[in-house]
Parts: structure tokens; C-alpha cells; sequence
């Protein structure tokens, strides 16, 4: 047994749960795991080792943010900050991505957007940092750090910045919640609740204050699973109608926000594989790369676009190889 697994037995037997049996539930791409608690009720223990960065209290505070405004985040039923323990709800297995196996899209989809309405009717509380022009550029330098290099190419990161300053700046000062992992695989569907809390929310601590678009971006271009032309759209209409905001302005900065998001996606893919061994991701960088595309045809974006053809090789098989080998 590890030091963590018994600093992990030892928080859950001084809230009463120590004779529950404990098991694997998930991980992700941070340092975090998940394990699935079987006691008198299900729970699900949340281990964010706070030796390796992590740290709960951003997790707990924006919990307390949703549960005010009456979403389905889990409820936090034992908490040790220091050693980086919490012992959460368990809303279940149906997360969207399998949900939609059973359940029509279009149904699951409208209740996420809807969801980002109702969270931007206020303005984002104090206590989350914002998403400023900083963030933007530091996220997107990732993709130059991390998966330029390895893909065999030599840039002008400074040109590179610069675009991605310009591209960003009419972002700023934008003053929504951003949840930022708000995708297929962090929703849950909970149809015995009503309106927006059929959505169960996880994996918001990194949320901040920015741009609407942002979570609407990251639900509508997956990683992970396939969304279709039609249903974006739908989506997208659905939540400039509901929202009232103006519809070429909102498209430019959907499509601005999702270009930064998938420029960062690429060097966090590459990177995860580079530095912490999950080769797993490196699959999705097609996707990603297909979304890029789609994004970076929008008019505004023209000199990144141009940029990002002349210096940066799409992730084929042969690139991807290379990526591997490299580590």
C-alpha cells in the first residue's frame, strides 16, 4: 500500500467510512484520481495530491458558487484540504457520452446549453481570476512549447504571439463564469431532476471569469466524441437566442475562443504524453486538429490562419510517430 492510499484509508475512517471498500473509478489529465466509496451509500473519494500542485479549495468554492445558483454539482460530504482529500456525492455513471447512446442528443445538448445560460444571467463572482489576455497567451504558447518541437518544426514564436494577442484582445474584460472542461465526459444526465439540474457537473475547479463562448466551445468541440455540423448549430442558435446576444460578434468570438482552445489542446496533448506518459491523447489530436480547421475559416482570423498552415504540420500518422518517438 502506498503513502497516499493510507493517507486516503485514514481520511475516510476519521468521517466514519472506514469500512467501506474503495475501488478505482477514474483518472484524468491532471494528477488527480477518482475512487468509487461503497459504504451505507455510494460516494466517490477525490484525490488531488497537493505534493504534486493540486489543490482542493478551487474545487470547494466554485462547488459552493453552483449549488447557490441550485446546479447539480456533487455535494461535499467530508473534506481534508491539507492532505488533498474530498468525499463527494456520487451522481452516477451516465455520463453524456454514453447518455447519448440511449438518449437523443438534441435532448442532452439543449439541457447543457441551457445550463450555460441560466449560469451567465450574473456576472462571475470576485474570487475567480479571470480569464485575461495573459492566460490566453500562455495557454496557447503550449502549442509552440510542446508540439511544434516534436512535430519537427522550427517557428517564429514571437510572430506566433503576437497574432495570438491580437486574435484575443476583443476578448477581454469579458465577466462570465467559465467551468472550461465543460464536455461529454464531464456531464452527467440525471433525468429523475428537473430543468437545468438533469446536468451534473464535474471537473470545474480550474473554472474563471471570461468569455460565454468559452463553455459553449468546449461542449460543441470535443475532444473526445464526434458532434455533428447540424447539432453545433442548433446549439449555437439556441444560445444567441436565449442569451440576445448579437449574432456575428458572438460567431467571431466562438470562433476565436475555440481556435486559442484548440491551439492549447495540441501542446496539452503533446505534452502529456512528452512529460507524464499518457500516449492515450495523442490519438485525439486529429479531432482537435479538424475543429482547429473549422475555426481558424472564420474571416477575423485570417493571419492566424495563415500562420498556423505555414508552420504547423497537421498531426497525420507520420507526424503522430514521430511525436511518440520523440517520447
Amino acid at each position: 500500500m502506498s503513502d497516499r492510499d493510507a493517507l486516503a484509508l485514514d481520511f475516510l475512517d476519521s468521517i466514519g467510512w472506514g469500512d467501506a471498500h474503495v475501488a478505482p473509478l477514474a483518472g484524468d489529465a491532471s494528477n488527480r484520481r477518482y475512487l468509487r466509496v461503497n459504504g451505507a451509500k455510494a460516494a466517490v473519494l477525490m484525490d488531488a495530491p497537493p505534493e504534486r500542485g493540486e489543490d482542493v479549495l478551487p474545487f470547494v468554492q466554485v462547488t459552493e458558487l453552483l449549488h447557490a445558483r441550485g446546479f447539480s454539482a456533487p455535494i461535499i460530504m467530508g473534506s481534508d484540504p491539507q492532505n488533498g482529500f474530498l468525499l463527494l456525492e456520487d451522481l452516477g455513471d451516465d455520463l453524456f457520452a454514453r447518455a447519448a447512446a440511449t438518449v437523443d442528443e438534441g435532448v442532452l445538448y439543449s439541457a447543457a446549453v441551457d445550463l450555460l445560460v441560466e449560469l451567465q444571467t450574473e456576472a462571475a463572482p470576485e474570487n475567480l481570476p479571470p480569464y485575461d489576455a495573459a492566460t490566453y497567451l500562455r495557454e496557447a504558447q503550449l502549442l509552440t512549447e510542446w508540439y511544434v518541437p516534436r512535430a519537427g518544426r522550427t517557428v517564429d514564436s514571437a510572430q506566433f504571439d503576437a497574432l495570438i494577442q491580437a486574435a484575443c484582445a476583443p476578448l477581454a474584460g469579458a465577466n462570465s463564469v467559465v467551468l472550461r472542461d465543460y464536455h461529454a465526459e464531464n456531464l452527467l444526465w440525471l433525468p429523475d431532476r428537473q430543468g437545468t439540474a438533469r446536468v451534473g457537473l464535474l471537473d470545474y475547479q480550474d473554472a474563471l471569469a471570461g468569455h460565454p463562448a468559452y463553455d459553449l466551445v468546449s461542449l460543441l468541440e470535443d475532444a473526445r466524441r464526434d458532434t455533428s455540423a447540424e447539432l453545433q448549430s442548433a446549439m449555437i442558435d439556441r444560445f444567441v437566442q436565449a442569451t440576445g446576444a448579437e449574432p456575428t460578434e458572438f460567431l467571431a468570438a466562438y470562433a476565436t475562443v475555440g481556435a486559442q482552445r484548440n491551439i492549447k489542446i495540441l501542446g496539452i496533448f503533446a505534452r502529456l504524453w512528452m512529460r507524464d506518459g499518457k500516449q492515450a491523447y495523442l490519438d485525439l489530436m486529429p479531432r482537435v486538429w479538424a475543429h482547429l480547421q473549422r475555426d481558424l475559416a472564420h474571416p477575423a482570423l485570417g493571419d492566424l490562419r495563415d500562420w498556423i498552415a505555414e508552420n504547423v504540420p497537421a498531426p497525420t500518422p507520420e507526424i503522430l510517430a514521430r511525436i511518440r518517438a520523440a517520447g
